[in-house]
């Protein structure tokens, strides 16, 4: 609300001087440092009891109202004067500033109020009638695309974002109808449209490359296209596929930050939009970086790139509030935590995972999204601290709480886990039912290479700890022949050491140190501790076995290290009061708190302690054996997939 701009339409006749004088005052008011909310309202509240003219009035309904809605919780005021606005402005002609501005400000608030219902109608009419105002037509697209996404009604949104994609190739905007089917691509991306994305994307890319204008416009469509790529690949577990397309995207964002932001404005007002801002692209290039390596088995890169995006979101929060920034840090922290469990770093992961139920905490749309990760990992945290029956019940949660097939998948390959290494008779049915429904040779339910291959894997140590060791055998070498094609390097190491485990157990000694040597050298590259662990300990027996006295002293010592560095960090993390998260079979979350806007659409400008463990494990193999024997060793060795 700036006073020149708001009468910059007020053609009609001169405003009156105590108008400009009220106006004036309350731009100050609002632009003061901090804003002086109640007396900017005082000011623009006097304007009305005068009985201005009716632009003067529509317009000041729309100020009192934006700035209630934006600054105070007053949610029944904005919504009254918003509401007259849109009701007096549809009476004048020629107003479609004010007019669609208060139709877009008010549906945000209906759906902030749960009013979903009254939202629709007030969007769709006022599409009806701007069709004559590119801008105000496409953001209004735009955002009722987003509530029908909201709502998980993908099939409505995507027909939305058809219509403005045909409507801005009509008005002459390439640069709008490639936001319009970027975003439609992002969709069908969702629903796993695959036959109807590629072609969309190829569409994509020949308008981006072809189109020419403002050079960060430009990059920021590339950008846009580019991450649909990568996710693409990265849902389809193709980590070495993608790395082309994550190297241009990569270097498409260094390209944006070297340019100057054009205040020049666009001449087609139907181009008057921008996805991201260019900070916001940089911390989205950091993530999906950071899942590209999470994936791959790079560890400690991953962990470096989320320290730089995370510090990059904590000094963009300082000065935004954008509830996307959130969903952000959420996503870089689930990451990170799975980094820290491979890495044996619990505590710290435990931590963390706090850290992500306090931010989901603050918004409810980011904790519906996230609670069924959250429940996930929790389960993988159990598992790593061997509390199984937690891990059960969390990963059981978690289930309920997920649609995403991918999630679905990755939650119930670890939840056979869980039941293999436990062992219990009263869990054969459904541990059979879910070696069914993720059977890798036929009828996976997902396309992921990455979920298909560790469903292998997960077949080969039931298959081990069934004794069928030739059957087992089979599995993981289809594991060891999937990893090795999209370089997945935890599961190229978690197969490897499974094999040489099984050859050791079949006498072949020769043929297990071929298969534990290397996968030793992969998991210190990861570095994973658990199979370093494993590792370790198989090549301690191998040289015993062989006579090898050096090389076994020194395999036993590395194996008291990481035994040491495990204990202690398991102990820590037990220590915590974070721990009794586990404890908790639903999350919760108070309904009291407000919800946040809508984020990224193109916008304008049971507690098992550790003495406990260590008793039943000192039962199994005396009192004075090393506290990691073997038998533990096996039940270690799944933590989890990737």
């Amino acid at each position: 609300m700036r006073a020149g701009a708001a009468l910059a339409c007020e053609a009609a006749a001169p405003a009156p001087s105590w108008y400009l004088a009220l106006l004036g005052l309350a731009e100050h008011f609002r632009t003061s440092s901090p804003p002086k909310v109640r007396l900017c309202v005082h000011c623009l509240q006097a304007v009305l009891p005068r009985k201005p003219p009716a632009r003067m009035e529509a317009r000041t309904h729309l100020q009192l109202g934006s700035v209630l809605y934006h600054h105070t919780r007053n949610g029944d005021q904005a919504r009254g004067h918003l509401e007259k606005a849109w009701l007096i402005s549809q009476q004048i002609p020629q107003f479609e500033d004010v007019k669609f501005e208060a139709a877009s400000l008010l549906s945000e608030l209906y759906c902030q109020e749960n009013s979903v219902d009254a939202a629709k109608p007030l969007l769709r009419k006022a599409i009806q009638i701007s069709q004559q105002t590119p801008y105000w037509h496409c953001r209004l697209l735009f955002q009722l695309a987003q509530l029908h996404t909201l709502e998980k009604d993908l099939v409505s949104a995507c027909d939305l974002l058809g219509v403005g994609a045909e409507y801005a190739r009509v008005v002459g905007s390439e640069y709008t109808r490639a936001l319009f089917l970027l975003s439609k691509g992002m969709l069908l991306l969702m629903e796993r449209k695959l036959q109807e994305v590629h072609p969309l994307l190829t569409l994509c890319g020949q308008i981006v490359e072809n189109w020419q204008g403002n050079p960060i416009q430009k990059e920021s469509l590339r950008v846009f296209f580019l991450v649909l790529q990568v996710t693409h690949y990265l849902d389809a577990g193709q980590v070495k596929s993608v790395k082309p397309c994550l190297k241009q995207l990569q270097q498409c964002i260094q390209t944006i930050s070297t340019l100057h932001d054009d205040e020049i404005l666009p001449s087609n007002p139907a181009d008057l939009f921008h996805w991201l801002p260019k900070e916001h692209m940089c911390v989205l290039v950091y993530l999906v970086t950071v899942m590209h390596s999470m994936q791959a088995g790079y560890l400690e890169k991953a962990q470096k790139y989320t320290d730089k995006a995370l510090m990059q979101l904590e000094k963009l929060k300082m000065l935004d509030c954008s509830p996307i920034l959130s969903s952000f840090q959420v996503i870089l922290l689930e990451h990170i935590i799975m980094c820290r469990l491979v890495t044996g770093h619990k505590a710290t992961a435990l931590q963390e995972i706090s850290q992500v139920c306090q931010l989901c905490q603050q918004s409810p749309r980011l904790f519906s999204n996230h609670a069924a990760q959250l429940h996930t990992l929790l389960g993988l945290y159990c598992i790593s601290v061997n509390c199984m029956d937690n891990a059960e019940a969390q990963f059981t949660t978690a289930l309920r709480l997920t649609t995403h097939q991918e999630l679905w998948a990755f939650i119930v390959t670890n939840l056979a886990s869980v039941y293999i290494r436990e062992g219990n008779r009263h869990q054969e049915v459904c541990l059979y039912s879910l070696l069914e429904r993720i059977n890798p040779d036929h009828n996976f339910p997902v396309s992921s290479h990455c979920l298909r291959a560790a469903a292998f894997y997960i077949r080969g140590l039931f298959s081990f700890f069934q004794g069928r060791y030739n059957e087992a055998k089979r599995f993981l070498r289809e594991t060891l022949k999937m990893s090795n094609a999209e370089d997945l390097n935890r599961l190229t190491a978690c197969s490897l050491v499974l094999l040489g485990h099984i050859f050791y157990v079949l006498g072949n000694h020769r043929e297990s140190n071929n298969m534990v040597v290397p996968a030793m050298q992969l998991a210190s590259k990861i570095p994973d501790m658990s199979v370093q662990l494993w590792s370790s300990a198989l090549l301690r027996d191998l040289n015993k076995a062989c006579g090898n006295a050096m090389d076994a002293h020194e395999a036993a010592q590395m194996h008291q290290n990481f035994s040491q560095q495990l204990l202690q960090d398991h102990i820590e993390a037990c220590s915590l009061p974070e721990h009794n998260l586990i404890t908790m079979d639903r999350l919760l979350y108070s309904s009291r708190l407000r919800m946040d806007p809508p984020p990224a659409w193109p916008v304008s400008c049971e507690r098992e302690t550790t003495r406990t463990m260590l008793k039943n494990v000192a039962k199994k193999r005396g009192k004075n054996q090393n506290v990691f024997p073997k038998t533990f060793l096996q039940r270690r060795k799944s933590k989890f997939l990737f």
